[in-house]
């Protein structure tokens, strides 16, 4: 794995813990900010696509 896209990754799933942290859902009726882990996990694979990598 280029170091490039492993940082674009890692990169990308604190972005999308920071915004469940900062922002999340209050209701919990939404499906991604409501959980952390999904959220991590969305936004590792957002980083990862934004990364370029083939």
């Amino acid at each position: 794995m280029n170091f490039h896209v492993l940082l674009a990754t890692l990169v990308g799933a604190a972005l999308g813990y920071a915004y469940h942290r900062f922002v999340g859902c209050s209701s919990g009726a939404c499906p991604i900010t409501a959980n952390p882990y999904i959220s991590t996990v969305y936004g590792a694979v957002m980083g990862y696509l934004a990364s370029g990598a083939r």
